[in-house]
């Protein structure tokens, strides 16, 4: 059985298991220490409900000053095709790491279903380089099924898809890289829940850098990062 699981042939599954496995065991030991990396997934991808296309004109202020976003709106309906994939994928409504560990293991069990089938069949196992296509094929359908089931357990409130406009006004604590304008790094946060988050953060200001340890208040979003300037009030935490 151990033969067959790392057979050539059978790699991307073996990858896609074992990347499930230690995704799960690290989420479990962050989450030990207060810590984690859904908020952090999550912030990478953009908010399915906005019209990636979007004219600038439509996205932001038409008042005197136009460069004001208008955070918390989203477009009606979204006719962008990224958009309507990840929407689709119940991306937005479920936090994305509970979709990526379902996507792995399917992906992998299929894989190895279907190797099993074509090999008691014929004799022989496809290619890897083939065998990933069917396997894909059956993980993606099943990946909506049960992102469309964990998005009716799971409180709307509580997904960072609707959180995130909330954490304008928030502090932030750079935790990876250094920060600059147009190279957002990564920063952590605490909602009014006590849950950490994870996001990218630029500085406002083409002079300013932020490094790991600096502490900034974001004030601003835009698109899946988040735009911050330095915290100089004592008062104000990330906790």
């Amino acid at each position: 059985m151990l033969e067959f699981a790392l057979e050539a042939a059978n790699r991307p599954f073996a990858v896609a298991i074992g990347l499930m496995l230690a995704i799960a065991i690290l989420e479990g030991v962050l989450a030990l220490i207060g810590m984690g990396v859904s908020g952090f997934f999550d912030s990478l991808v953009p908010d399915p409900d906005v019209d990636l296309d979007a004219p600038q004109s439509d996205i932001q202020g038409s008042g005197p000053d136009v460069g004001d976003s208008i955070i918390g709106q989203t477009a009606p309906s979204s006719t962008n095709l990224p958009s309507r994939i990840l929407g689709w994928l119940c991306i937005g409504k479920v936090p994305i790491l509970i979709l990526l560990v379902i996507f792995l293991l399917v992906f992998g069990v299929a894989g190895y279903i279907i190797q099993g089938i074509v090999s008691a069949v014929f004799g022989t196992m496809m290619p890897g380089s083939i065998a990933w296509l069917p396997a894909l094929v059956v993980a993606i359908p099943i990946v909506r099924v049960c992102g469309e089931g964990f998005a009716k357990i799971i409180p709307k409130d509580q997904t960072s898809a609707v959180e995130s406009s909330t954490f304008v006004g928030r502090v932030a604590t750079i935790t990876l890289g250094t920060a600059k304008r147009g190279m957002p790094a990564q920063a952590k946060l605490t909602d009014q829940h006590g849950l950490v988050h994870y996001v990218m953060v630029e500085p406002e200001s083409e002079s300013e850098e932020f490094g790991q340890g600096t502490s900034i208040l974001l004030i601003e979003q835009s698109g899946s990062n988040f735009i911050g300037v330095p915290n100089t009030s004592s008062a104000l935490t990330d906790d």
